[in-house]
């Protein structure tokens, strides 16, 4: 049964993955596709981890595990929203407006 539950997590993990992957390849522009690959990255990775977490049972190797979760959680949509401000600037900033912040 664990096992079952481990393939089946992975296995999630690796579609989203997939799925990010071709979110980059298919949307039309940057910000687009940040946002895609910010979601499904970030969701693909918890999976995975939590299947390795369960392959490994409870101990101090799941702990770690569960804190690289929290960790991607807190980072990935945040360098996504850097990029994505980044992206913006440049794209006022090439069309000679001004921005208001």
């Amino acid at each position: 049964m664990r096992d079952s539950l481990v393939v089946i997590l992975m296995l999630l993990g690796l579609f989203f993955f997939i799925v990010g992957t071709l979110g980059i390849l298919r949307f039309p522009d940057a910000l687009t596709r940040a946002h895609g690959a910010a979601k499904c990255d970030t969701l693909g990775a918890a999976l995975c981890l939590v299947g390795l977490m369960i392959y490994s049972g409870f101990n101090s190797a799941s702990l770690k595990l569960l804190m690289v979760i929290v960790f991607i959680w807190i980072t990935n949509p945040t360098a996504t929203h850097a990029i994505a401000r980044g992206i913006l600037k440049s794209k006022l900033n090439s069309q000679g407006g001004s921005e208001s912040h």
